[in-house]
């Protein structure tokens, strides 16, 4: 006999705590996906990375949830959800740990890694459970509070790593963890209850194992190219030929496998295809753009880690409080719409941004921060819609983690791109501008070079440094340019897109949250 609508699928013994430990549990995922920016130019000296290497702090995170995320499924109905957010929130504390401990980049890659690992099944789970302790009539509440709790992520982290990292030292953005994670473990240990696993789902572990190595193959090349000057190494050639490798194999065996990872008629509806390129669009977006700024603002900028923290916060304002105003009165506008303006707004921001100086007000950073983070509330629903409208229901759990592995593999992608465009603009550009120093310096008589003569070094060292700060803000601003058209050039991609019909009641609260984290 199915359930009642008016009895939740998960009877616990005290809900009100329960939902606040796994609501805790998520709250720490998504707040270390923004927490460690601004402590990474803190991070270099103290594990002695680059500019350009320090981002794999962020990449290797994000990266390792986007392999994970497929397994989620099959992982509950192995071990049950009770064994799994347990054993996810136990490795996180343990990970965030490490990583607060780290002497080496390479140890802080390998923790964050671990970290990543556990962190994928957070959010998946919190979400689970909130609907299953939930009635049909509370559901979409309870995805209301979802959703708020998925935004203090982005609006908090970035202040509270700013606070830490200027008052103690940027390893506490991980120790800050540790209460958390023990308080979590507690409130689930005690009040979730325990199911038995289904253990009847078969996965496609060879077809993940591919997927898993093609997308780390493609991370490696970018991450390690620039430093290893691309197809002239060996070990570039190598992880090249094994991504592009891997990944033919997927495509290969997703299309003949008997039960494949992900059902290949998802890729037959032309709206859900359509929808996996914006989602991974929204990742390199917001992701890239975060791993760009915290740098930008310390280093040329001059601001402290506290200060960056809350000129990143309006983003997150901004992407709520659009939210909580316009929801209502967005529904009945055509979902394609939407997504138009939210894109148009984003590469507004993105060329204002684009026009920064070396010395500039904070307005500017705020206006532009809170302008992008209403786009990428008109962006994240219609998305969803777009993606879900002309879906058959049955595979909306398959769509669901395909949508989320390529989020996370376009933020992933989009740092590493960021960050390498980053680094050979600034050498580009430092030699141009360079190129003008001895014209300059030629430029004086004779006899006033001589008298100047002395203090030579030191002027040339200052006119170095002036240089260096020229050179980087320009490869900012082109960055911040290059993202910004990639934002206009989607929207014509929204023509293909076929009118569906838009979801209601509980599956669009559940869309909202989905499209928030």
């Amino acid at each position: 006999m199915a359930p009642s609508a008016d009895v939740p699928a998960l009877i616990v013994r005290n809900r009100p705590l329960l939902l606040a430990g796994v609501m805790a549990a998520m709250v720490m995922q998504t707040l270390d996906s923004t927490i460690a920016n601004v402590a990474l130019p803190h991070m270099e000296a103290s594990l002695g990375a680059t500019r350009d290497t320090i981002t794999w702090v962020l990449t290797s995170y994000v990266l390792a949830s986007a392999v994970m995320l497929p397994l989620s499924g099959w992982l509950v109905d192995q071990i049950g959800v009770r064994l799994l957010l347990l054993g996810s929130v136990t490795l996180f504390t343990i990970a965030s740990m490490a990583c607060g401990a780290a002497q080496s980049l390479d140890q802080m890659v390998l923790c964050r890694i671990l970290q990543g690992l556990a962190g994928a099944f957070l959010s998946p789970l919190a979400q689970t459970v909130m609907l299953d302790t939930s009635t049909a009539a509370e559901r979409p509440r309870m995805m209301a509070i979802f959703t708020q709790g998925v935004m203090l992520g982005p609006i908090s982290g970035p202040i509270i790593g700013g606070y830490l990292t200027d008052n103690f030292n940027w390893r506490w953005v991980f120790y800050v963890n540790l209460p958390v994670g023990i308080v979590c473990a507690a409130l689930l240990l005690v009040y979730m209850p325990k199911v038995a696993p289904r253990r009847e789902r078969r996965i496609d572990l060879f077809g993940w194992l591919l997927i898993a190595v093609a997308v780390s193959g493609l991370q490696l090349v970018l991450d390690r190219g620039q430093d290893r000057d691309w197809f002239s190494s060996p070990e570039i050639v190598i992880e090249a030929v094994v991504a592009a490798s891997c990944l033919w194999m997927a495509v290969v065996h997703l299309a003949t496998a008997r039960a494949p990872l992900f059902p290949m008629v998802i890729f037959a509806d032309r709206n859900f295809v359509i929808g996996l390129v914006f989602f991974g669009l929204m990742g390199l977006v917001m992701m890239s753009v975060m791993a760009l700024l915290p740098s930008l603002l310390q280093e040329i900028y001059g601001y402290s880690p506290m200060q960056a923290g809350v000129l990143l916060a309006p983003r997150g304002v901004g992407m709520l409080g659009s939210m909580l105003l316009f929801s209502r009165y967005t529904r009945n506008i055509d979902p394609r719409l939407q997504l138009a303006i939210g894109l148009g707004l984003m590469a507004l921001s993105l060329w204002l941004m684009a026009h920064w100086s070396v010395d500039m007000p904070r307005l500017p950073i705020v206006m532009s921060g809170v302008l992008q983070g209403v786009g990428l509330s008109f962006a994240f629903i219609p998305i969803n819609m777009i993606a879900f409208a002309t879906l058959a229901p049955r595979f909306r759990t398959d769509a669901s983690g395909l949508t989320m592995l390529m989020r996370n593999v376009g933020a992933s992608v989009g740092i590493a791109a960021a960050t390498l465009m980053l680094a050979r603009n600034v050498q580009i550009n430092h030699a141009e501008i360079g190129s003008h120093i001895p014209q300059a310096f030629q430029a004086f008589p004779g006899d006033m070079n001589s008298a100047f003569a002395p203090a030579t070094g030191m002027v040339l060292g200052l006119v170095d440094g002036m240089v260096n700060q020229q050179a980087a803000m320009i490869a900012y601003l082109d960055d911040f340019m290059v993202i910004g058209l990639g934002c206009l050039l989607a929207i014509p991609l929204l023509l293909l897109v076929r009118p569906g019909a838009r979801p209601t009641g509980t599956a669009a609260a559940s869309m909202a949250a989905e499209a928030a984290h």
